[in-house]
């Protein structure tokens, strides 16, 4: 048996794209599994594809465990961790979002990971990203 998932593309434009993400885990949880996937992501007006993905905002609910959302390369580099038992909302428009600072093998794509699960825990994610 797998966790339940869904992924939902609520919006996806030529500069910004807006995603929806769950989980309701039967205790096996995610590990480094494709969220954003910028390859599927509409082409800016350029027709180019960009694995440039900026976070610029974040909304989330969480119960029983963490989330660590991870910048996919040859290493993965750690964008954010949500932990348990919370709800809150990130903004990082500010200062023109969250970058993605991996190096080698750079996909664009982000990933999530799943920490402390166990059967019943869930997560209900939103992410406005930008394509750069």
């Amino acid at each position: 048996m797998a966790d339940t998932v869904t992924s939902t593309t609520i919006q996806d434009g030529e500069r910004t794209s807006v995603l929806r993400f769950t989980n309701v885990s039967d205790g096996t949880g995610e590990s480094a599994v494709v969220k954003v996937d910028a390859s599927a992501l509409a082409a800016m007006t350029s027709g180019s594809k960009s694995t440039n993905i900026k976070i610029m905002k974040c909304w989330w609910s969480i119960s029983g465990m963490d989330v660590d959302m991870l910048f996919d390369a040859s290493t993965n580099i750690l964008a954010l961790s949500l932990t348990s038992d919370g709800a809150g909302y990130l903004d990082f428009t500010s200062f023109g979002g969250l970058p993605n600072t991996a190096g080698s093998g750079k996909t664009g794509d982000i990933v999530f990971t799943t920490r402390n699960h166990t059967s019943g825990d869930t997560y209900f994610i939103i992410l406005e990203v930008q394509k750069g």
